[in-house]
């Protein structure tokens, strides 16, 4: 498999619960505030065996493990490999994943071999449609299909009691807000998590001939400033547009339920 990381106990990738975090490289996507940019692309070729060794030497102290990317269904065998592993072994398994490879999700699930997914949909404005700052041209007309068609095998699922749990998180931005609404009524009666964003510098080099890297990045610092992370009151707003009950989660307060101006 193509390796990207690897967290032996963690205790906040699944709520409630210690988990470990296998981090497997690869990414159709090029979203500009991913928090793993550095295993979007490259190799690092590891033996499974090798990976089944990490999650056994956690298992002692942990009830589950979570996959993450990058974007962990792309590797479909490996993938299916490593939760039958877990599951052999009494572990819970969850997915984090963008929903770009529905057929993996629904091989996993027809097994029973996953526990819980959170598919992080991508509006428009973060560039999945993009054809142009390093953007795969495979994601410019497929995403927006596959991802729907990820909600709908685990809404599914979870409806029937064959996926335990199921939530979709939007990560929310201050210039991606307006979408929340739409994409909220697109996806239905599923659990939705508000997720604050925080913008990062995409490069550190400057794609302009006759700007330096240091002028670089001090103009797309100066773009970002203008929109900081939105505050917990505007996303409360946001939410109530909704009307129903989701999940906030911010960098200061971590995640709370909220549902019309009220803290569950």
């Amino acid at each position: 498999m193509n390796f990207g990381g690897f967290v032996s106990l963690s205790t906040i990738d699944w709520r409630g619960k210690a988990v470990c975090t296998l981090f497997l490289r690869g990414c159709p996507l090029r979203c500009t505030y991913c928090h793993n940019e550095s295993i979007q692309t490259g190799e690092d070729l590891r033996d499974i065996g090798e990976i089944t060794e990490m999650i056994k030497t956690s298992s002692p102290f942990i009830s589950g493990v979570v996959f993450s990317g990058g974007e962990p269904t792309g590797q479909k065998d490996a993938l299916i490999a490593l939760a039958r592993y877990a599951k052999k072994i009494n572990l819970e398994v969850g997915i984090q994943t963008n929903g770009f490879f529905p057929e993996t999700l629904e091989a996993l699930i027809s097994e029973g071999l996953v526990d819980k997914v959170a598919i992080d949909y991508k509006s428009t404005w973060e560039g999945y449609s993009g054809t142009t700052g390093g953007y795969r041209p495979a994601a410019k007309d497929n995403y927006d299909r596959n991802v729907l068609k990820s909600i709908g095998i685990c809404k599914k699922a979870w409806e029937n009691k064959t996926l335990a749990e199921f939530e979709v998180v939007f990560t929310i931005f201050y210039e991606n807000r307006e979408y929340i609404r739409q994409i909220s009524e697109k996806i239905g009666d599923v659990p939705l998590v508000l997720q604050q964003g925080e913008h990062k510098i995409a490069s550190m080099h400057s794609a302009d001939p006759e700007m330096t890297n240091g002028e670089y990045i001090c103009k797309k610092q100066n773009e970002q400033n203008k929109h900081p992370p939105l505050r917990l009151k505007e996303i409360k707003d946001i939410a109530d547009t909704l009307k129903k009950t989701v999940r906030i989660r911010t960098r200061d307060i971590g995640e709370i339920s909220y549902n019309w101006r009220h803290i569950l």
